[in-house]
């Protein structure tokens, strides 16, 4: 990823629903599209009652890959080293975005590490492009880190993302789009 991507922050709801708009129909290592996964996540996430803004944190929690892909402008393989994403994608949305939502985005790599280590059957029911994403990320977490992981406050949030993230990967299914949760951003963002 470029230093800017990585730097850059978000300055309007607009802004990063562009994002989507641009970037969202490329697949990154699933079948369905960035954003067709976006609204699925957040789907589940309502269906689930998560307070708003775990739900913009399930909209919004890939939103480094969608970084990523405007970087390269869409060209090139699928990485072969982790770009921390999580970590980009919740940097950028600091800009706008409280703790409640940046949170969980940052954690929900770990929170897929944790599982593989505590659920042997969760690691076996990953994606092929979640399988493949999990060995460049470290694999499963090992002692210290599922520790280290259980002891964070925001511990149980990124584990509810991380089963909405896995959950939304269905090819064709048909959800609320991605403007009806425009309402919610601006609701959450802050002045920017």
């Amino acid at each position: 990823m470029t230093p800017d991507a990585t730097a850059r922050s978000a300055t309007s709801v607009d802004e990063v629903l562009e994002l989507y708009r641009r970037w969202g129909s490329e697949h990154y290592d699933e079948e369905i599209s960035q954003t067709d996964h976006a609204i699925q996540t957040a789907a589940l996430a309502v269906a689930e009652g998560a307070a708003g803004d775990l739900v913009a944190a399930a909209l919004l929690h890939d939103v480094g890959h969608l970084l990523e892909l405007e970087s390269r402008d869409g060209r090139g393989d699928l990485p072969t080293v982790d770009l921390d994403h999580e970590a980009v994608g919740a940097r950028y949305l600091a800009g706008l975005f409280g703790p409640g939502v940046t949170g969980p985005i940052a954690l929900h790599v770990r929170a897929k590490r944790y599982r593989c280590a505590v659920d042997p059957a969760y690691l076996a029911g990953l994606s092929d492009g979640s399988t493949r994403s999990l060995a460049l990320q470290g694999g499963p977490a090992d002692a210290d880190e599922v520790a280290s992981f259980e002891s964070n406050p925001g511990f149980a949030d990124a584990v509810r993302l991380r089963s909405w993230d896995d959950g939304g990967k269905i090819d064709g299914l048909e959800v609320a789009d991605l403007d009806h949760y425009r309402p919610l951003l601006e609701q959450l963002a802050g002045p920017g």
